[in-house]
């Protein structure tokens, strides 16, 4: 236990940096108790907190760039890549959508306090076209006010911090095994909070060449588009409804109803399709690969015309 205060003593923003780049880099590694921690030891001794605020920040960001330009470059299958290896549920794309839609680059100033959003926010940023310029400066304000939280809470309670690092040190190997316990717990909950979604939206799916064979025949079910405004922009489904909700559909129970979007694993259509079941609707499906799929395929789809 000696052994790590040590070095977050002596290497304490090589500590941070690394543990925040690899933070926001997406791999589960929490960051904000080293920067607590530096910050707690820097006022104990005297030195100044600022190099640890401006680190972290700077860390914060060149995670955020990486992901930003992963964005622009590829795009949804970075998105669907992120969620096949995130430990967050997959619905946070849509609610993250729906928040970048509504607030543009501004909302990345908040994006780190809320859960799930900052997974996907910056991602997201790169596949809108945000200018660099633009998601550099609200991100970069959005960093500085996450990290300076945990540069804040070492600074004012550093007496606190520093004798929970004493109890930790009288209990030798057994205070990093406290540690490493911590760790294992957080991840180990994120990974059955994820795998409890999954089994949430766990349901038989339509591909795009048996819808595409139901319309063609003249039995097209009923085909409900759950995506936000901006993205139904990009073109719709021949004949599909806009809904948000269930009540926002006419729907018998007896239809058969698709219901489609273009977030990994189909999570938002499958959240409203199971809803659908629980209301008697017998025949719901979502359609695998949403939009996207649908129209890499070479399917039909209606756009609105932009004079």
């Amino acid at each position: 236990m000696n052994a790590l205060i040590d070095l977050i003593a002596q290497y304490g923003l090589l500590v941070v940096f690394v543990t925040v780049l690899l933070d926001q880099g997406g791999l589960p590694i929490p960051s904000y108790p080293p920067m607590i921690v530096a910050s707690a030891l820097a006022v104990d001794v005297g030195n100044s907190v600022w190099p640890i605020l401006a680190v972290a920040t700077i860390a914060t960001v060149l995670a955020d760039v990486l992901w930003f330009a992963g964005g622009r470059r590829f795009g949804v299958r970075l998105l669907r890549l992120m969620c096949r290896l995130s430990l967050s549920p997959d619905s946070c794309v849509t609610m993250t959508r729906d928040i970048y839609a509504r607030w543009g680059a501004p909302s990345l100033i908040g994006a780190k306090f809320v859960p799930g959003f900052a997974a996907v926010a910056t991602t997201l940023a790169g596949e809108r076209r945000t200018s660099l310029f633009r998601f550099v400066f609200y991100d970069g304000l959005g960093a500085l006010l996450w990290a300076g939280l945990a540069v804040a809470l070492g600074a004012v309670f550093h007496e606190t911090v520093n004798e929970l690092l004493i109890r930790l040190d009288e209990l030798g190997r057994y205070g990093l095994l406290l540690i490493v316990g911590a760790i294992f717990l957080f991840v180990a909950y994120k990974w059955w909070q994820r795998h409890r979604f999954l089994q949430e939206i766990k349901m038989a799916r339509i591909t795009g060449a048996e819808l595409y064979g139901l319309i063609a025949s003249g039995n097209a079910p009923v085909i409900l588009d759950v995506r936000s405004a901006e993205e139904r922009a990009r073109g719709w489904i021949p004949g599909a409804l806009f809904v948000t909700s269930v009540v926002d559909a006419p729907l018998d129970p007896r239809d058969e109803v698709i219901v489609y979007c273009d977030c990994p694993n189909e999570a938002s259509a499958a959240l409203l399709a199971r809803a659908l079941k629980k209301r008697g609707f017998g025949r719901v499906r979502p359609l695998a690969g949403g939009f996207d799929a649908w129209r890499a395929e070479g399917y039909d789809f209606e756009q609105e015309t932009v004079y």
